[in-house]
């Protein structure tokens, strides 16, 4: 790991200025739920209908631009890679799992990118890299791992401390890791609560592990938190004692995107409900937390 290029809060402050003009600086909400006092990242109202847009964009201008992009994706980073791809004139190409929800898919083909399903995550992995292994004007954007998507990810925290400098904990949920990496740069020592669901946990088995470990993936929340391994970059800026990792169950979660519809009228997707779900189990530390309402891209319609 000594080899690793780890992006910096320097890296988020220049991605901050790179990506202003292609996408929005999404508001925060204070509000009080069981008498208790909290402030909401409406990053569910992001172009695209969430945070992935950030990273895409920022490692799309970050290098040298090329020809074609190609990605890895469940459905929130493949729609951010295809709007950023178009955004830039770019053709991109979506490598999919075949149990990608269909309202994803539909909304990725309408963005201008191509989807390719594969029976399983490794195979589309596997074609992505040799795609991009075969033609040097191929870019291949990783969901999480880059250290561009990383730093793009790390605008919405930015956003956050400067609007309500008073909030003492960031809670974020976790897939690959990339917002949760993204979230210790520009915290500005505050802590990250990094909440998984029990069913998708590999953050949580990585630092208990002492490294990145393969995971189940089990949950209702997957199709946007179903990373089976996070990474050595996100793992190396995540193993640190400001950063807690926090479990949730699938009726937790879902519970909490209900509330967030019943009280509040957001509308959010299962994996925008996991953060609401450590918070209102007592999981979240500190006297002001900021949880970021990461997504909104589903069909389902609140009860």
């Amino acid at each position: 790991m000594t080899n690793l290029v780890l992006p910096t809060e320097t890296d988020v402050r220049a991605a901050a200025r790179r990506i202003a003009p292609y996408v929005r600086r999404t508001p925060v909400l204070r509000a009080e739920v069981d008498g208790r006092e909290l402030v909401l990242k409406l990053e569910h109202l992001q172009r695209t209908g969430s945070f992935k847009l950030r990273g895409a964009v920022n490692a799309l201008l970050a290098g040298p631009p090329p020809k074609r992009v190609v990605t890895v994706s469940g459905g929130n980073h493949g729609l951010a890679v295809a709007t950023a791809a178009g955004l830039l004139g770019l053709p991109a190409t979506v490598y999919a799992p075949a149990n990608m929800p269909e309202s994803k898919a539909r909304r990725i083909v309408e963005a201008g990118a191509d989807v390719v399903r594969f029976a399983h995550i490794a195979e589309a992995f596997a074609e992505a890299e040799r795609v991009a292994a075969d033609d040097p004007d191929t870019r291949y954007l990783h969901p999480f791992a880059a250290p561009e998507v990383i730093a793009g990810q790390g605008t919405v925290t930015e956003e956050i401390v400067a609007d309500v400098p008073e909030v003492d904990s960031i809670v974020v949920a976790v897939g690959g890791g990339g917002l949760a990496a993204g979230a210790v740069l520009a915290a500005g020592g505050r802590r990250v609560v990094a909440v998984e669901p029990e069913g998708c946990r590999c953050l949580h088995d990585a630092l208990a592990a002492g490294a990145p470990v393969e995971s189940a993936i089990d949950s209702v929340a997957a199709s946007a938190l179903g990373a089976n391994r996070t990474n050595e970059v996100n793992f190396a800026i995540l193993n640190t004692d400001s950063v807690s990792s926090v479990l949730v169950t699938d009726a937790e979660l879902l519970a909490a995107r209900d509330l967030l519809w019943t009280r509040l009228r957001l509308a959010v997707e299962p994996a925008a409900g996991v953060p609401l779900a450590a918070w209102l189990a007592g999981r979240v530390p500190g006297d002001l937390a900021c949880l970021v309402l990461c997504g909104a891209n589903t069909d389902w319609q609140p009860v």
